[in-house]
């Protein structure tokens, strides 16, 4: 009795891919705890892709998003440095800044970061729009990843700030293990028919939620 008992509790607490298509991950409020755990079976990297909408009001530093190893806790991280208005890429623990980015409060944004092993290069694309690419770090991302959305990982699965946390909504994040085409990226923004991530898709993702985080319908604005 006891062992189906542990197997009935395993069973439902089993993730499973759920298509997340026209819904959105609301993070209501600030936390150091609160966040969404995304299940990927990649261990090594020699290119990245990550594409994801977001919408906040936050007015301070936030992450976007969060992928760490147990060498680097920054091993892929997309995040927000409001005081000197810059997009970072943080890729090995190595970052690049990048001040081209319109990115306001109160409405939504698509970010799209890509990156390559061999060339150790970066670009960042703001709402369709492309940064230089630069080097940052050449070597693949190996080993077991964690990713999550709504926290930085200052740590490996934790060491979480409430001050670098996401407040808003997300949606549509997907990640590739290639670098993606200039066209592919515009087929993103323009939320056209395009290649849905191999790494992480939407409308396949396998998560886990921790504290109060929201599961809802998109919000589309009626003209």
């Amino acid at each position: 009795m006891v062992c189906l008992l542990v197997l009935l509790m395993l069973a439902s607490s089993a993730a499973s891919p759920q298509d997340l298509s026209g819904k959105m991950f609301t993070f209501p409020q600030q936390t150091n705890t609160a966040r969404v755990t995304l299940t990927t079976s990649t261990v090594s990297f020699n290119a990245a892709t990550v594409c994801h909408r977001s919408f906040t009001d936050l007015k301070r530093d936030h992450i976007l998003f969060s992928m760490s190893t147990r060498t680097n806790s920054n091993a892929f991280l997309i995040f927000w440095d409001s005081t000197n208005k810059e997009m970072e890429l943080h890729i090995r623990d190595s970052k690049k800044e990048y001040g081209g980015c319109d990115y306001k409060p109160g409405m939504w944004h698509s970010i799209c970061s890509t990156w390559d092993s061999v060339t150790g290069l970066v670009q960042v694309w703001c709402d369709g729009r492309p940064s230089s690419r630069t080097f940052i770090t050449s070597g693949p991302i190996s080993g077991s990843t964690i990713t999550i959305l709504g926290q930085e990982q200052d740590s490996h699965g934790g060491g979480f700030d409430l001050k670098q946390s996401f407040v808003g909504m997300m949606s549509d994040v997907h990640m590739w293990d290639y670098t993606l085409s200039a066209c592919e990226i515009q087929k993103y923004v323009d939320e056209l028919n395009f290649t849905p991530g191999n790494v992480l898709n939407w409308s396949a993702l396998d998560f886990q939620i921790t504290g109060r985080v929201l599961t809802e319908n998109k919000q589309i604005t009626c003209h």
